[in-house]
Order: structure tokens, then sequence, then C-alpha cells
């Protein structure tokens, strides 16, 4: 290959052809006076996305993550918690994302641990161990991971434990965790390179789950074993169960089978119509495995209206940052025409895009519509967990092209399946790297 050092040749050229397009002195001053969204929207996208859905499950106010990357949590506990409310007559009932926050640090560190002691013999800059480094204490999670904490500890409402600065703030305590739990790697595997006993080892990662648990509990509170459950449904009805565990609470008041919930992905880089898994993921040891089965589109569309029309909303996983206006609560795969912009040609398509790390599931959010059109699905209402303050009181309208684009699965009961796809959960799973 030739030198690829850049010289004044090469700049002369540069500048020569900018020089040539007619307009690029227009479209400079545009951009550096707009920004480059501001100059590439197509305003006449909102115009089309009227917010008017033919399905409609009926929701109360939006959840507020504030800055935290708890969305995983808040979406499960969205759809929770809107059964909560057509059960018992409660619409704005909160449940608490503290809570699971809490044991997900704790169960989080625990893993952690086991994975650094099993990789003790690889070298650090091993792929599979800097995964694992990659973000030990961060907040960030999939479905999977949500219900093996629910499963696990049950749930409890936000008025038994509520938020605290750090938990609507988590940057400094992720901050903390990761550097802690680094640390912490290291000295366990150098015990375990060093010929330390099992003994020795088992009792310092003890001392350091409990570092961690003091560390969360500092944090966020430590949760009671035992709350008084205590409400007025919407008729102002008063309602008390005293001394109550999370767990019973769960089983008591939900009647959902978190177990009859499949991930249903639409990954075009990876084969369809086959069940993955990939258990370096997981946050909870023996808990629920992260994994997904890879289907087409048009699967994830079908199953998820199905759900709709049968009054129940959607844990969904998304690349929210690509093509959407956060304060309008917009998402349309349209919104933005870069290419038109800046005149060159940006077409990826979606397998190619996943493969190249240029989309990226990064949100969850809850579906609660769909606008069908002869039978066939225009655009979809969101539920959002970042307050009242962006969309429509917290409401975001998504076309489907962006679904088509942008989304990467749906959470649906499996009993929205064929048979013929039900069969392919019972396959031998593919065991994904961890990095993947």
């Amino acid at each position: 290959m030739a030198d690829s050092k850049l010289t004044k040749q090469d700049f002369d050229a540069m500048r020569e052809q900018y020089a040539k397009y007619p307009r690029a002195k227009v479209i400079q001053r545009s951009i550096m006076q707009n920004g480059i969204n501001n100059t590439a929207k197509d305003n006449t996208v909102k115009g089309k996305l009227n917010r008017t859905f033919s399905v409609e499950v009926n929701t109360g106010k939006v959840s507020d993550q504030k800055h935290s990357g708890r969305c995983w949590l808040f979406a499960l506990l969205n759809n929770l918690k809107h059964d909560f409310a057509k059960r018992y007559d409660v619409k704005d009932f909160e449940l608490s994302q503290s809570y699971l926050f809490f044991w997900d640090k704790v169960e989080r560190a625990n893993i952690f641990f086991d994975n650094m002691i099993a990789t003790a013999s690889k070298p650090v800059d091993d792929r599979e161990v800097r995964t694992y480094l990659d973000g030990p204490g961060s907040d960030g999670g999939e479905w999977a991971m949500a219900v093996a904490l629910v499963q696990k500890y049950g749930v409890m409402p936000t008025s038994a434990f509520p938020e605290s600065k750090v938990t609507n703030d988590t940057s400094n305590l992720n901050d903390v965790l990761n550097l802690t739990m680094r640390r912490d790697g290291k000295i366990l595997r150098d015990m375990v390179n060093s010929g330390a006993s099992d003994e020795d080892i088992a009792n310092k990662r003890d001392e350091m789950l409990k570092e961690i648990f003091r560390i969360a509990g500092y944090a966020c509170g430590v949760p009671h074993e035992t709350f008084d459950f205590e409400y007025r449904d919407d008729n102002k009805k008063y309602h008390i169960d005293k001394g109550i565990t999370p767990k019973e609470f769960f089983d008591k008041y939900f009647e959902v089978n978190l177990d009859d919930y499949v991930v249903i992905e639409n990954a075009p880089n990876k084969e369809f119509n086959k069940n993955y898994i990939n258990p370096a993921s997981d946050n909870v040891v023996g808990g629920k495995h992260v994994g997904f089965l890879n289907m087409p589109m048009d699967v994830l569309k079908e199953t998820a209206i199905s759900q709709l029309k049968d009054g129940e909303t959607i844990w969904f996983a998304n690349d929210v940052t690509a093509q959407s206006d956060r304060k309008a609560g917009i998402l349309d795969a349209n919104l933005y025409h870069y290419d038109q912009l800046f005149d060159i040609d940006m077409d990826m398509t979606k397998g190619q895009k996943y493969a190249h790390l240029d989309s990226l599931s990064n949100h969850a959010m809850t579906l609660t519509g769909v606008d069908l059109v002869d039978g066939k699905p225009t655009q979809w209402k969101v539920e959002n967990s970042w307050g009242e303050k962006v969309g429509e009181k917290g409401y975001f309208v998504m076309a489907d092209n962006w679904m088509d684009a942008y989304v990467d699965e749906v959470i649906v009961n499996k009993k929205y399946l064929t048979d013929e796809q039900r069969q392919l959960l019972d396959q031998e799973p593919v065991v994904l790297k961890p990095w993947e």
C-alpha cells in the first residue's frame, strides 16, 4: 500500500474540490449559524405524524429516569405498573426503580468477580477480559437482566423506596464502582495467578462484595425486608397491606408470568430463525440469560400489534439517538437528510450498520399504541422515561420506517408466536461471544 501521509498537494486538491461546489459558501453559513440537524431537518415530517392511533392502551403519566442509564428498568416497570393500574384502578401508580437498581449493583459486582476469577489465566488485554472490564459498574442493561432482578427480589412501590440524588444522576456512582471493581478485579486475578488458596480468594471476594453493598447502600439506601403497602385507588377507596415483602408483593399483586415473554430481535447481520444467548452479559448468577430469537422485522411488528390489541404494552429496545427530535418527541427515519446536505452517499443496510457499529441499541422504551391503515402500521405511540417536558407530555410518536431502521427488539408473550416459531425456542441456542 502506498504511503498515505498527507501533503500540501493533497490539501490543495481538497481546497480546489471544495471551491467547485456552487453552494458551498451558502451551506457553510447555514450550518455554522444553525447547526447540522436544524439545517438537515425535514419539517414536513411533523405534519405526517399526527399522534392519532387506531389501537391504543390507556396509560397515565410518564416516569423520568433523569440523568441515569436505567431505561431498561423503567421500561419493564412501566409495563408492570400498567397492568397494576388496570387491575386495581390506580392510573398513576409508580414502582421503585431505585429498589431494583440497588440490587443490580450488588448482583452485577457478584457476577463480575466470578468472571475475573474464571478468566484470571488470560492476559488483561484479552478481548473477553476487556469486555468484563468495560464498565462493570455501569447502569445500562437488558430485558433479561431486569427480569432476573424482579424474579429474585420482587418489586416495591416508589413510596416504599424512593429515588435519591444519586439514582437520579448515576454518573458519579458509576465512576466510583468502575474504579473499585476494576481494582478488585486486579486483586482477584493476582491472587489466582500467585497460587492463593481457594479459601483466601473466597474470603477476599466476600470482603469486596460487602464493600460494594456498602457503597450502594450509602448511595441508594438499603431496602427494608418488608413494607406497608398503602394507597387510594382512583375511586378514592383506601387500601393497606402491612408487613409485606417485595417478593410477596409481586406474587400477590401481579399475575404476569415473566417467563412467558420472549425477546424477538431483528439483527440482520446474524442468521434469522435462530435462538441466541450471551451469558457473559448476565447480571444475576443463576438468573435469566440475556438472549433473543432473531426474526425478520415483520414478525416483530405482527406480534407487537397482537399484544397491543389485547391491551398490553411492550418493552422495546432501539437506537434512540438516530433520526430523532427529543424535544418534539418525533422518531422518523427521514427526519434529517444528511446525505442531501453534504451531497454524499451514506447508504448502509441495517445489518451493515450493526456489523460496523454505526447503529447500536442504546435505549429501552414502551410501545403503547399503533395506527393501522388498511391493516398496516404507519406510526406507533411510544411511552418514554424522560419526563413530561419532552414530546407530548413524555410520549413520542414513531414512524413505521423508524421501527424498520432503528428498533432492535420487542418483548412479547410467546403465545403471539406461531407454533413453528415457538419451536425455535426449544432449539439449542447459539452462544454469542462475550463482546457481541
